[in-house]
């Protein structure tokens, strides 16, 4: 399912873009998210995870982009918080004797299937420069 993770993490990454030479600390993004610096900090472990980020601890401390932000595509960010759009599947098993019950399972995954090759060339098609200019 899709959570407000992406959200966040783009929300970070576009801050940091707009400050590309500074550190900037946890309790500064957490302002601007509105949210517990904790809970950013989770994000920014998660965004380290891919290179993508880099902090370093102590008073001029903080985190920084790693890459130039129009090297950065929203959906290599989509893909940091999610490999795929799951809008999920029934928790029972469907009747296979009744027509729809038998291939709504395999539809669904069709559908699926083609909404996350719609949101991978939408996303691809942005940098987060790109994004980050529209503010």
């Amino acid at each position: 399912m899709i959570s407000g993770k992406f959200a966040i993490s783009l929300h970070i990454l576009t801050l940091l873009s707009r400050h590309s030479h500074e550190y900037l600390s946890s309790d500064h993004i957490a302002e601007s998210l509105n949210m517990n610096p904790v809970l950013v900090r989770k994000e920014i472990a998660n965004l380290k995870r891919f290179d993508i980020v880099e902090s370093r601890e102590g008073k001029n401390g903080g985190t920084r982009l790693c890459k130039p932000a129009d090297g950065i595509t929203l959906d290599e960010i989509f893909r940091m918080t999610f490999q795929s759009v799951s809008l999920g599947f029934s928790r029972n098993k469907p009747n296979p004797r009744c027509p729809i019950g038998r291939k709504i399972n395999n539809n669904l995954t069709s559908l699926y299937s083609d909404i996350n090759h719609k949101v991978t060339r939408q996303l691809s098609g942005v940098s987060l420069l790109n994004f980050a200019d529209t503010f």
